[in-house]
């Protein structure tokens, strides 16, 4: 009787000594790096910003941007072919074709000024062999997979046209339609509310193991990664410093870089409310409503809508207030209406100072922004971002504001030196501590912090968040702290608003919200949050197994 001996599949991707160099004998930021990847399999790579895990994904591409390069011994092998010797017509074939990608903002990725029909039918016009009608109905059945309300005038629509989620779910579709066998999935759900994480993670799943498609995942949630990558490769520095099981490596790492990622997950702040810090009311809406306008057309004016409904909330000299919801719950655009940035249909804002501040309420209220790149001036030296504000200050002389603002600097932990530099000069987590500096070198009373940390790697959010906690204590000021990440609210929240559909479901103290939910959309805000439990022994079922070397 013939006896059948099982051996294990080829891997669908297999990378060997992986070094990239920024030129000729400059420094190495990718170093020997080696992992297997198997067919049906997601591999997590996982660092911060600058550990080299997104110049490794785009090396497998061959999408390195000058003057990045690779090492002459490097091996990238997709089945039996060398992709780090492959030519740049060969690679055409094989980019698109045979391996995707997902890139972490979809609104870079996509054209701005092509359809979603004609950005979907590209890649099947190039790597297949069909005609305009069958190129239409697959793309429609695709949009259909990935739950895009209406398929037919999702093809004739523009980018800008659908929220971040769509976008992404666009962008999957776009990739997943040819079927590859490897997708590359670089950060694919940063800056994006839980409940559309969960649904596109889940739904990229679900395509990926229809087609049986290997997935490299890159990102810095370790927390997303322990629900939904069974093996994890850890990067510092351009190196892999730990790798294996993805549950058994973050329950229990072993190097001390992997125990400083893990260690600057969101845990919450000791004892609870704040309430001996907490004073009087300082911010009272009622009944607050705000309306955008339909659009001007050529046949007369679309319908408008409605972002904020009747909201009635009250913010506490000292406090934190979190307002959370997913995106398009109006809570981003109610913190703009409170600092006077988007103007009220109805209800009314009041501040409660006493007569003699009534004339300084525009000092008296600052905003910090989601992405302090596009918020700083990029011509002003950082000294001049911080220190603008000090100008409406006629009580100051010009030393008096030098002084002010060298105090801020050491406030928010940045060195002198940095005064001279550009926003470019600065990393991501730099740029925010600017963002804060400027909004708190006034002392202002109160300060609406829109997604601070959204798109910041665990470690600098955390060092952010201990920051805006420890400011708040120092100065008093009360904050309105806008977001969708439950982990980032856990950890600065004495009280939590959450926000549905323009409107206020559920508010009460942090402990209360998080451990005694009472409305649904708290729960599946809740259920959706990607905590890293440590006490949870199995991932997220994923078919296949990755190795790695």
């Amino acid at each position: 009787m013939d006896m059948q001996v099982e051996t294990d599949p080829q891997p669908t991707l297999s990378v060997r000594n992986l070094s990239v160099d920024v030129g000729e004998g400059g420094p190495r930021i990718v170093n020997k790096l080696g992992f297997d990847l198997e067919p049906g399999a997601i591999l997590a790579v996982v660092g911060e910003s600058g550990s080299g895990k997104t110049m490794a994904a785009r090396s497998v591409l061959g999408l390195l941007p000058p003057p990045l390069v690779m090492t002459d011994d490097s091996a990238i092998m997709f089945g039996k072919r060398n992709l780090a010797q492959m030519s740049a017509s060969d690679m055409r074939q094989i980019r698109g074709g045979q391996i995707g990608m997902v890139f972490q903002e979809p609104m870079v990725s996509l054209n701005p000024s092509m359809t979603i029909g004609r950005q979907l039918s590209e890649g099947l016009r190039l790597h297949r062999a069909m005609g305009r009608g069958e190129i239409r109905e697959r793309s429609l059945s695709m949009l259909e997979r990935v739950r895009i309300n209406d398929p037919e005038s999702c093809l004739s629509s523009y980018p800008h046209e659908f929220s971040g989620g769509m976008r992404q779910r666009i962008m999957l579709a776009s990739v997943m339609l040819l079927k590859p066998k490897l997708l590359i999935a670089d950060e694919p759900t940063t800056a994006l509310d839980t409940l559309v994480q969960r649904s596109v993670l889940d739904l990229m799943v679900e395509l990926t193991e229809e087609n049986g498609t290997s997935v490299l995942l890159i990102s810095h949630d370790l927390g997303m990664v322990s629900h939904y990558a069974r093996d994890v490769v850890v990067m510092s520095e351009g190196r892999a410093v730990e790798r294996g099981r993805s549950r058994i490596v973050l329950a229990n790492p072993q190097h001390e870089y992997t125990r400083k990622l893990v260690d600057a997950l969101p845990k919450r702040s000791a004892g609870g409310s704040r309430s001996g810090q907490i004073g009087e009311p300082l911010v009272k809406l009622r009944d607050v409503v705000i309306d955008y306008p339909g659009r001007t057309r050529l046949f007369g004016r679309s319908a408008g809508k409605r972002a904020v409904k009747g909201v009635s909330l009250t913010v506490r000299r000292g406090e934190t207030l979190a307002l959370v919801g997913a995106s398009g719950s109006g809570k981003t655009t109610l913190g703009r209406a409170i600092v006077g940035l988007t103007p009220v249909s109805g209800g009314s804002i009041e501040f409660c100072l006493p007569d003699n501040e009534k004339a300084m309420q525009g000092q008296d209220m600052q905003i910090v922004f989601q992405d302090p790149y596009s918020s700083l001036d990029p011509r002003q030296r950082i000294a001049e971002i911080v220190g603008e504000p000090l100008k409406l200050e006629k009580a100051m002389n010009r030393s008096d504001r030098k002084s002010r603002v060298q105090q801020t600097f050491q406030d928010v932990g940045l060195p002198e030196s940095f005064m001279e530099r550009l926003p470019h000069q600065l990393s991501g987590g730099q740029r925010q501590r600017v963002a804060i500096a400027r909004a708190i070198v006034r002392r202002p009373a109160f300060v609406v912090a829109d997604e601070p940390v959204s798109a910041l790697d665990m470690t600098v959010q955390k060092q952010i968040l201990h920051l805006f906690r420890a400011l708040q204590d120092r100065y008093g000021f009360a904050c309105l702290f806008v977001s969708h990440d439950l982990g980032a609210v856990e950890q600065v929240a004495d009280r939590v608003a959450v926000m549905e559909d323009g409107g206020i479901v559920e508010l009460g103290a942090r402990d209360d919200i998080f451990d005694n939910p009472r409305h649904d959309y708290t729960r599946r805000l809740l259920d959706a949050a990607m905590l890293l439990d440590r006490t949870q022994s199995a991932p997220k079922k994923i078919s296949g197994k990755v190795a790695v070397s």
